[in-house]
């Protein structure tokens, strides 16, 4: 893949990732729960809350590892086996570390 599209994509992924945690900060100016109940919703929101914004913060980690490898020259490259990363795999997940069958190992735990 070419450096140019590859920041193009990591780019674009940084900003989605970036916006949906803007998304879930808590609002100034929320009022104070009515009784018991909304408060346990609330509070129930605001755990949901910190493991989506969790999970962003790892696919953000996952950009600047990327980025990196961009910079140094070895994007497009698995990092387990040093094999080439189909350019499709990019386009699809551009934070790609591994080749899909790299990564099914990897998932899997094998």
């Amino acid at each position: 893949m070419e450096a140019e599209r590859a920041r193009e994509l990591l780019a674009s992924e940084r900003s989605r990732i970036e916006e949906e945690l803007r998304s879930l900060a808590p609002q100034d100016g929320d009022d104070a729960p009515e009784d018991t109940g909304d408060e346990a919703s609330e509070l129930q929101d605001a755990e949901l809350a910190e493991q989506q914004a969790e999970e962003l913060r790892t696919q953000l980690a996952a950009v600047e590892r990327a980025e990196r490898r961009l910079a140094d020259g070895s994007y497009g490259t698995s990092v387990e086996s040093g094999d080439a990363i189909p350019d499709a795999r990019l386009e699809a997940v551009p934070t790609a570390e591994r080749t899909v069958e790299e990564q099914a190992r990897f998932d899997s735990g094998a």
